[in-house]
């Protein structure tokens, strides 16, 4: 135990002093829009609630738990969309981070059957760490002494300047390019990139690029783009997927598919890099990471889904995989008794998980 508890400190302060880290990811990146871009704000086109929580090696002590919640609405008046972002992150048990964020989104119709959305984010992001459950080389070396075990330590680590919590500003900025069957979009995230360190060292969170794009592909006769509220259940169609995202020296590739039989909606992708390899330790190894199978329900304006990634990198089925979890709710009723409300362009269209 004594040993882990040493090896966790170490690959914690790693990841603190070094900054090789990436941003918390979800598997169901459509079911949180606004973390995946913030030019999804109002793309409902009525007021949006989305709950997201992830568990991410649950068999392992050093695992990850990542939970979002996000509000957000179209203002027909000023062809916009706002939004609300509130991500909580929790790396090792020791390491949290909470993002608070604002986005503002313009929408704009290109043409009578295309559209973009153009957004910015601005976030106040608080990060904290505690030792306290940490044991420490001279918190050793007195019980070794005879000198019992010392409640507190005066590890450089802990008295050098290290201050327990830091808060910074993070700003970022997305645009997607939609139809009623296709969309494509961008995100940049810390374009600032801000410095995280909990010490003197400069430890600059790097900038996350991001694509995303899709097409769905209709499996019954019916009108795309008529298919809201009361005729949700008639949708069946066919959704080929691709999210790519770069940071630091980090990137990544999900694609897969889903597949809507309203109410129900199933899917399955495929999260590395196809036939990219890294070096550790003189060893080759391919960069996957995970297979994700996916099962949703869709009600009106309820949806719930849960996924399952399948670790199928080098670490192993020890890690438990991730369970991820996710919520939504439209509120398109609220607008039913004002006759007035006619949104300039249709919703964008893509998954809801």
């Amino acid at each position: 135990m004594l040993r882990k508890t040493i090896l966790g400190l170490g690959i914690l302060l790693g990841t603190v002093l070094v900054a090789l880290g990436q941003d918390p990811q979800y598997s169901q990146f459509y079911a949180a829009p606004l973390y995946l871009n913030p030019a999804f704000a109002g793309s409902a086109m009525a007021p949006r609630v989305n709950f997201n929580h992830r568990n991410q090696w649950p068999s392992l002590s050093a695992n990850f738990v990542t939970s979002s919640l996000s509000a957000d609405m179209y203002l027909e008046r000023i062809n916009s969309g706002v939004g609300l972002l509130i991500t909580n992150d929790r790396q090792f048990s020791n390491l949290k981070t909470t993002d608070i964020g604002a986005i503002y989104t313009y929408h704009l119709k290109l043409s009578d059957g295309l559209s973009a959305n153009l957004g910015v984010q601005g976030s106040y992001v608080s990060r904290s760490i505690n030792f306290g459950d940490y044991i420490f080389a001279d918190q050793i070396q007195s019980y070794l002494n005879g000198g019992g075990f010392p409640a507190y330590t005066n590890d450089p680590i802990v008295t050098g300047g290290f201050a327990p919590t830091i808060q910074y500003w993070d700003f970022s900025s997305g645009g997607i390019v939609y139809s009623e069957r296709f969309w494509a979009g961008l995100s940049v995230h810390h374009i600032n990139q801000p410095n995280q360190s909990f010490g003197n060292a400069d430890a600059k969170l790097p900038m996350k690029i991001g694509v995303q794009a899709g097409y769905r592909i209709p499996l019954a006769d019916y009108e795309i783009g008529n298919n809201l509220g009361s005729q949700i259940e008639k949708e069946k169609s066919l959704t080929p997927v691709v999210h790519y995202k770069h940071q630091g020296a980090f990137d990544q590739l999900d694609v897969g598919m889903y597949l809507t039989y309203s109410p129900l909606v199933l899917g399955a992708w495929y999260r590395g890099i196809p036939l990219k390899t890294y070096k550790k330790d003189n060893t080759t190894y391919l960069s996957n990471d995970a297979a994700v199978i996916l099962i949703g329900y869709r009600q009106d304006n309820f949806s719930i889904g849960y996924s399952y990634d399948m670790t199928i990198s080098s670490l192993g089925s020890s890690t438990g995989g991730a369970h991820e979890l996710s919520l939504s709710y439209v509120f398109s009723d609220l607008f039913e008794s004002k006759p007035k409300y006619r949104p300039r362009k249709a919703e964008l269209r893509c998954p809801k998980f």
